[in-house]
């Protein structure tokens, strides 16, 4: 394949065979298999070792609203002579510009590194049980293995044979190709859009002349 999703009639297959060579979904698997033979090697499961995923995966619609909202639309600010844009909201308005553009649908490699780095730390130094710290950091990461990979997959030309993506698969592509101020949750449809106000009836909304050029200067009327 080329840089840019281009094939027709694609499979599962085709499109799993395109996932593995990028670097960022290997990076996510080896931090995931590393934390989960740490966890297991160190025992002492408890009963807050099964809450903890729980929590997380109720939480994370929210948590991708927040960050796709707060991180990755951030308008760039200037305090002073210093430009506060950073590094993920930059890439992120590349990727509105060609949302077929495979490479610029992964997390980019830089943030990616100081993820892991960051919620591995969090995990050992931040619990008062390093068990716990460590059941805290695989979910996060197991989570954004599933995160690259349906990402991925709503940018592809694998049409949707199900109805839970066939609704993930409209709701993302709403965003990029209809409206970029709303639907923003990647993973899940109707959740943490409903709950803040941004899940509307996409025949009632009109199509945005920024949606492919976040931050510019719209003319109506």
């Amino acid at each position: 394949m080329t840089r840019t999703a281009t094939r027709k009639g694609m499979t599962l297959r085709d499109a799993l065979v395109e996932f593995v060579k990028h670097p960022t979904p290997w990076m996510l698997v080896v931090w995931s298999a590393a934390l989960l033979g740490a966890r297991i090697t160190l025992g002492g499961w408890t009963i807050a070792d099964a809450i903890t995923p729980i929590v997380l995966v109720a939480i994370s619609p929210i948590a991708e609203w927040l960050i796709h909202v707060g991180i990755l639309h951030w308008r760039p600010r200037s305090v002073g002579p210093v430009k506060i844009d950073s590094r993920l909201a930059r890439d992120h308005r590349l990727h509105h510009q060609d949302p077929r553009d495979i490479p610029l649908v992964f997390i980019p490699l830089p943030s990616l590194v100081v993820v892991i780095a960051g919620l591995t730390a969090i995990g050992i130094f931040a619990f008062p049980r390093t068990g716990l710290g460590l059941t805290f950091a695989l979910t996060i990461a197991l989570f954004l293995v599933f995160y690259e990979w349906t990402h991925y997959l709503v940018h592809t030309d694998y049409k949707p044979r199900h109805a839970i993506y066939r609704a993930v698969w409209k709701n993302h592509r709403y965003h990029h190709f209809k409206n970029e101020n709303y639907w923003f949750t990647v993973t899940s449809s109707g959740t943490a859009d409903r709950l803040l106000g941004t899940y509307p009836d996409p025949q009632q909304v009109q199509s945005s002349p920024t949606v492919r050029n976040l931050h510019a200067p719209s003319i109506t009327g």
